[in-house]
């Protein structure tokens, strides 16, 4: 595990190969995944703050969600339930919607829907400090999974064309794994990745991912790993 500290209130959880965040307003504090292999993510969290931490989740693939049994409550976006309730089970789980603002005092976190990856992916608008943690929407040098039945390539393009239009708001991009920080112009390239290769333009490659053929597609940014 790696800790950075980004600031007096804001830290980078490391792990594996995937990215935690931890926020602290005023009042609360709110942890952004749980990582898959953090066993102590609670532990941690509570020798950085004292405050009450609200457990958010990007989406509920399982390097995002691997400590989430830690928490009684967590907070996830309400197209994710189904997909989040076939693995987990916390006592409490509350639906997230698009344009919610969860305050943590003085520090309000903007839910922004980005279907695609997954179909209740969201990011989280840092309004104060102009960042947007992406999740897996948008990396750069990354492998973006998007074979399976819940990924929508669609979808993806949809999200990012909509979240294009707001790129002046966030200063930086956070992903949850490859290079970090970026700029906003990465939203524009993730979607040019994947209209080139909705539009056959990307060469690819065929691997075996969890005994399933899969191929690899070689974006300007990003490796896509797509249904075969």
């Amino acid at each position: 595990m790696n800790i950075i500290n980004v600031n007096e209130n804001t830290w980078i959880i490391e792990d594996d190969n995937v990215r935690c965040f931890l926020l602290e307003g005023e009042e609360f504090a709110a942890l952004i995944d749980t990582g898959m292999k953090l066993e102590n993510i609670k532990e941690t969290v509570e020798s950085l703050t004292d405050k009450e931490t609200l457990l958010l989740n990007t989406h509920a693939d399982r390097d995002h969600v691997g400590g989430n049994s830690q928490f009684d409550k967590v907070y996830i976006g309400v197209h994710e339930l189904a997909y989040y309730q076939k693995t987990n089970s916390n006592k409490e789980i509350i639906p997230l919607y698009d344009n919610d603002i969860i305050d943590l005092g003085n520090r309000k976190l903007e839910v922004i829907n980005l279907p695609g990856h997954t179909p209740g992916s969201i990011a989280f608008n840092d309004i104060n400090n102009s960042v947007l943690i992406s999740g897996d929407s948008i990396q750069r040098n990354g492998r973006v999974f998007m074979f399976g039945e819940q990924r929508n390539k669609i979808a993806y393009v949809s999200s990012l064309q909509r979240l294009n239009k707001r790129k002046d708001d966030f200063k930086e991009i956070w992903p949850s794994h490859a290079d970090l920080p970026l700029d906003n112009s990465y939203i524009e390239k993730c979607c040019k990745d994947m209209i080139d290769l909705l539009d056959n333009k990307l060469p690819y490659t065929k691997e075996e991912k969890f005994s399933t053929v899969i191929r690899a597609y070689q974006g300007k940014e990003n490796i896509y790993l797509c249904d075969a």
